[in-house]
């Protein structure tokens, strides 16, 4: 009962806030309730509130004791929701798969899959020395065990 209530409220929320997506929503035996949000623009501490609120105030402390957490995905977070991807266009990814891992800028992310491309050097085909060559690769979501924004600095 108590989940579905804040279910309930957390997607009238994310309904009235379209550019807000959820990751990640769990509550623990004791009532701690945990939600985890990204957005299309990026999360401020105000998108936080604003679904804290929703929450929290449509809640009976008398009824029921709880405590509430509203944060923000990590910028070393797993991305999850393909939002995440066309989101981080541009950005450098590491992409692990069950058989292979790629680094590469994130050039293109579709409902389907996403593109990166990366340079490498290889020998030259004739000739001493090496050149550089742009790479490419499709990935489909589902081959992707984890993708991560690769923070330079």
């Amino acid at each position: 009962m108590f989940k579905s209530t804040v279910t309930d409220l957390l997607e009238a929320a994310l309904i009235e806030r379209p550019d807000l997506f959820l990751i990640d929503f769990t509550i623990q035996g004791d009532n701690q309730i945990k939600v985890i949000i990204d957005g299309d623009n990026g999360v401020l501490v105000e998108d936080c509130m604003f679904i804290s609120r929703a929450i929290e105030h449509n809640l009976d402390r008398e009824e029921q004791d709880f405590s509430l957490e509203v944060m923000s995905a990590g910028a070393t977070s797993p991305l999850v929701h393909k939002r995440q991807y066309k989101k981080n266009l541009n950005r450098v990814l590491k992409v692990k798969m069950a058989s292979d891992e790629l680094e590469g800028t994130l050039t293109e992310a579709t409902d389907n899959d996403i593109k990166l491309e990366w340079k490498v050097r290889e020998p030259k085909p004739i000739g001493k020395g090496k050149v550089t060559v742009k790479k490419e690769a499709n990935i489909a979501y589902e081959n992707i065990v984890e993708a991560k924004v690769m923070i330079k600095f």
